[in-house]
């Protein structure tokens, strides 16, 4: 399959990338200090406050890493190139999806250290924090999905990044309008937020609706950056 073709060579670039190393050891270096400051210092055999601290960090994480993916492609002429081979649009777009989806999963691994540390402080809650991880996945798979749309609406890889976050953002804090927004339109801005689905998985539920939402926006923006690609076809 080609898309598989085109996640095995994206795969490979992120590892001999500085700027995904460096995104790496940032978000991680970050989940850290805030798993030392929650559990070492103060003594909560939790990590709640990781995941809250993770999901904020994917909003400019996911970004730096989906920023270059057809951007820098569609910047140096080798998008042209590409279309031109027999490959449909979507797979293109699957392919460096997958890649990126997959590279962030690989990077979030390490962070299961903390739930092995964790039992040194007390007994944490299991299928809770298997449920936040669940929550962490969906959510990285969101934004990871809306830094291809980004990165497959500029070929400036700067504009592209700014573009993604911008996304992530607006669908992070746009429960604070639906909060003040009476009716139906109200009841829709509060759907659209992030934090509305993304709490229950941390406290151990995981609804339906939660996991559909997540994975409508990231089908959502993998279906209107292929568009964007067919139309530049």
């Amino acid at each position: 399959m080609n898309a598989l073709v085109i996640t095995r060579r994206e795969l490979f670039t992120f590892f001999v990338s500085p700027l995904a190393y460096f995104t790496a050891a940032a978000f991680l270096l970050g989940t850290g200090i805030v798993f030392y400051s929650t559990v070492v210092m103060h003594s909560f055999a939790t990590l709640s406050r990781v995941f809250w601290a993770t999901a904020m960090l994917l909003v400019f994480v996911a970004p730096l890493l989906s920023m270059r993916l057809l951007s820098k492609e569609s910047h140096s002429g080798t998008l042209e190139l590409l279309l031109t081979a027999p490959i449909r649009d979507w797979e293109v777009v699957i392919g460096k999806f997958l890649a990126t989806f997959l590279f962030f999963v690989i990077i979030l691994s390490p962070t299961l250290v903390y739930l092995v540390l964790l039992t040194n402080f007390g007994t944490p809650d299991i299928r809770v924090t298997l449920s936040g991880y669940l929550g962490v996945i969906l959510l990285g798979s969101m934004l990871i999905g809306l830094g291809v749309l980004a990165s497959s609406l500029s070929a400036n890889q700067l504009v592209a990044v700014v573009l993604a976050i911008v996304l992530s953002l607006l669908f992070w804090l746009i429960g604070g309008l639906g909060a003040v927004t009476t009716g139906a339109l109200g009841q829709v801005l509060t759907y659209l937020s992030i934090q509305e689905h993304f709490a229950d998985f941390l406290l151990g539920l995981i609804a339906v609706n939660h996991i559909v939402y997540f994975l409508s926006v990231t089908a959502g923006a993998l279906f209107i950056a292929s568009y964007v690609i067919q139309v530049r076809r």
